[in-house]
């Protein structure tokens, strides 16, 4: 991979405004990309913005709500109007349950986080897909999780949501391949985030889900997720397509 895998193409990353979303931003930007730091919270968008053209790259702030299809239209002509093209989106925004089991889980949060999670990566995609067909290539990379392979590492709502990241990821790489389009997602593992800042968990689902997330004890740093998003946004991955790649420090592997 040369030192600017993403010279002069512009990513477009949601929930940039902290954890993974905010390492991806970094990392892209350090290696050349234009980057459109987005983020239901603004002050974290326009900090992470702020961050990299501190450090001598090129972003600009945008606020949106991957789960309002209005919200992510206006995102998409934030994006071209500034770059005027999306060579990267990175689905990175999303939220977690309370690990609560099926039986247990409010249907509200069910829908809410099946929205934010998995609906909200299919309608910025949507809104992306007809831009980079025009331009006759892009790349993205989808924020899935450990959970979407597992049916014990989070609750309900949550794996869920992440298996079908993992399907629409499939399907979007099968459908595109031969418009130059390719789709790949991570699989993070335990990492230091703050997805969970204000998450009370449900008790029963907790201790059930336990044994299972103690094999994941190892935590990772964002970046080691950036890290990985950024090799398959490059064209070091430009065979790659439709690839579901764990980032867990092996345990995938147990």
């Amino acid at each position: 991979m040369t030192a600017t895998p993403l010279h002069d193409r512009v990513a477009l990353v949601t929930g940039a405004g902290s954890g993974i979303g905010r390492a991806m931003a970094v990392a892209f930007a350090a290696a050349g990309a234009r980057v459109v730091a987005c983020d239901i919270d603004a002050a974290g968008a326009e900090r992470t913005a702020a961050d990299i053209a501190d450090g001598g790259g090129s972003a600009v702030a945008a606020v949106a709500d991957v789960a309002d299809e209005a919200s992510v239209a206006a995102l998409a002509e934030t994006a071209l109007g500034a770059y005027g093209r999306v060579d990267v989106l990175c689905n990175n925004a999303g939220i977690m349950d309370t690990m609560a089991l099926p039986a247990d889980i409010p249907v509200e949060l069910w829908e809410r986080v099946l929205r934010v999670n998995l609906t909200g990566t299919f309608l910025v995609t949507h809104a992306v897909l007809p831009h980079m067909l025009r331009q006759g290539g892009g790349s993205i990379v989808n924020t899935a999780s450990e959970a979407g392979i597992r049916g014990g590492a989070a609750g309900a709502a949550y794996t869920a949501s992440k298996h079908g990241v993992v399907g629409l990821t499939r399907s979007v790489a099968w459908a595109y391949a031969k418009d130059g389009i390719r789709c790949n997602a991570i699989l993070p593992g335990p990492t230091m985030t703050n997805i969970a800042a204000n998450a009370v968990f449900d008790a029963a689902g907790a201790a059930r889900l336990g044994p299972v997330l103690a094999l994941g004890e190892r935590m990772a740093e964002p970046e080691r997720m950036a890290d990985a998003a950024l090799f398959l946004a490059s064209d070091a991955a430009s065979f790659v397509n439709g690839a579901i790649l764990p980032v867990d420090g092996g345990w995938s592997a147990a």
